[in-house]
């Protein structure tokens, strides 16, 4: 058996104590002597107010439900602190049941005391929580509403329209027993949502939004979390896969909101043989671009066929990285003279466009901080063609030619490079940022630059951009000066943004996203066929 954590790919049954109507599992109601008895009735002595208060008490714990399961996670997450400041945090907050205040666990106390509030309701799971016994507690008629709204969306108690489908299991008489489903039910760890920064060890800013991209992309996420490289049955030593495999556990299998030491990762990365990359074991600031494809070659030897694919190729793998990152390439040369097409095709791993260009077009039109969109950057690259000279075969001389690019099979996340850090060689080398505004999408259509979109008519173009439409997923931010700058990150989590500054990590907004200045960019394709 697998020594690693429980993940949600590999559960372990839960042992539970079943409740008894009316009696909380825990703290409240379970002292012994009957002097403490009275004083830790808490919910009793809550619902045997007047009916009215009974009534306003169940409506406002309805609404927190509703606040908690429908809305953005901000809404329930958001708290003010005793100086009054808006805050957001990812471990639990807490929403009184007494009134609408929503605090944090250092404020709790506070709260409870000002306001001889006792109850509240955990923002995360919409559990019970009493002050006086610093604990979660269980009431029947709570927890009933709190099951309903989580199943089923809604407090009603009304059979859904599939429920039939499941009928004869429910009648059997040993699974209506609580005893039974106690004892034959599994849970994962749903709160571990890998929502952990990670140390900077110095410098390493570059790796760890590369890390976060990678620990938050459901396919790499998947892979790992149901053993597809198992660290434990792994026979190479300093392997950076089992690494990664390991990373994923401790993101996902066991709820944790501490910052995350890659001691593994940095180890693996810093005996690396990869000449290739040799430039990178340092502890000044490097390149994020390079960081991801030095991760991605090394994982794919680690889980492909090992072998590194050769620049122009053709390279075919199914290991994990090339089924998520990996797409081709075709450039087409046509002979001006006799009309003659040549196509090469080359597998790629992320697309890097250019800057330079076209920011010097915009300031020559008078903008002082050019300002670009993310497809004009792609037209350049995979819309328009230029030209060239090369050898016709037909013609069997040198001729002039048109060679245009376009994306011949995208693959199922799209990495994109935008080239802000240009190199200038002369007498004295130096490298300098492009401090270019470039707006990108939330969503991105990619037919126009396939190779099948350049031809298709409306009708077939309509179809195929529902194939080639692409969620934000990532996007990796450089901050500062080439020299002294700093690397963050923002990542989705569902339909919610998170930003993440080495061990730090907050919730953002899709404004934030939107407003930084993007160095990488990874796209998930909608719809996977």
């Amino acid at each position: 058996m697998s020594a690693r954590p429980t993940t949600p790919m590999s559960p372990k049954t839960a042992k539970v104590k079943s409740p008894l109507p009316g009696t909380p599992v825990f703290g409240c109601g379970m002292a012994q002597s009957q002097a403490d008895r009275i004083q830790t009735e808490h919910i009793q002595r809550l619902f045997t107010q007047s009916t009215e208060g009974i009534t306003q008490c169940v409506h406002h714990y309805k609404m927190i439900l509703k606040n908690i399961f429908e809305q953005t996670p901000v809404v329930p997450q958001t708290f003010k602190n005793s100086d009054g400041q808006v805050m957001t945090s990812l471990t639990s907050n807490y929403l009184c049941l007494q009134c609408s205040a929503i605090v944090n666990e250092d404020d709790r106390l506070k709260h409870g005391t000002k306001k001889q509030h006792r109850f509240y309701v955990d923002s995360r799971s919409g559990a019970l929580y009493c002050q006086i016994c610093d604990d979660l507690v269980w009431d029947p008629t709570l927890e009933e509403l709190r099951v309903r709204k989580m199943g089923t969306g809604t407090f009603s108690n009304r059979k859904r329209k599939h429920d039939e489908m499941f009928s004869d299991g429910v009648k059997d008489s040993s699974a209506s027993n609580p005893g039974y489903i106690s004892n034959n039910t599994t849970t994962a760890s749903c709160k571990a949502n890998g929502l952990r920064g990670i140390y900077n060890a110095g410098a390493t800013c570059y790796q760890n939004v590369v890390l976060q991209s990678f620990l938050h992309n459901p396919l790499l996420r998947n892979f790992y979390l149901s053993d597809g490289h198992q660290s434990t049955d792994c026979q190479l030593t300093n392997c950076l896969s089992c690494a990664m495999d390991d990373m994923f556990q401790d993101f996902y299998a066991v709820e944790n909101t501490n910052g995350f030491t890659a001691a593994s990762i940095l180890s693996g990365f810093w005996i690396s043989e990869k000449k290739a990359f040799e430039n990178l074991v340092t502890t000044k600031e490097q390149d994020a671009h390079e960081f991801f494809q030095f991760l991605a070659e090394e994982l794919h030897e680690r889980n492909g066929d090992g072998k590194r694919p050769e620049t122009g190729s053709e390279h075919t793998c199914n290991c994990i990285i090339h089924q998520t990152f990996y797409g081709k390439l075709q450039t087409g040369t046509t002979c001006q003279n006799c009309g003659g097409v040549t196509n090469a095709v080359q597998s790629f791993l992320d697309l890097s466009l250019g800057l330079e260009n076209l920011s010097h077009k915009r300031k020559k039109g008078g903008q002082k901080v050019p300002s670009l969109t993310l497809q004009e950057c792609l037209d350049e690259e995979y819309v328009k063609s230029d030209k060239c000279e090369y050898r016709c075969h037909n013609c069997s001389s040198m001729q002039q030619a048109k060679r245009a690019t376009s994306i011949k099979r995208l693959p199922n996340v799209l990495a994109i490079q935008l080239k802000r850090f240009e190199y200038k060689q002369g007498r004295h080398d130096r490298a300098s940022k492009i401090e270019t505004v470039v707006n990108f999408p939330l969503q991105l259509n990619m037919l126009p630059y396939t190779t099948r979109g350049r031809g298709a008519d409306s009708k077939d173009a309509f179809d195929l951009g529902r194939s080639c439409t692409y969620d934000l997923l990532s996007v990796v931010v450089h901050v500062g000066e080439i020299d002294t700058g700093h690397y963050v990150s923002y990542c989705r989590v569902g339909d919610q943004w998170f930003k993440f500054n080495d061990h730090k990590v907050e919730m953002a907004s899709k404004s934030d996203v939107m407003s930084a200045q993007p160095y990488l960019l990874f796209y998930i394709i909608r719809s996977l066929s």
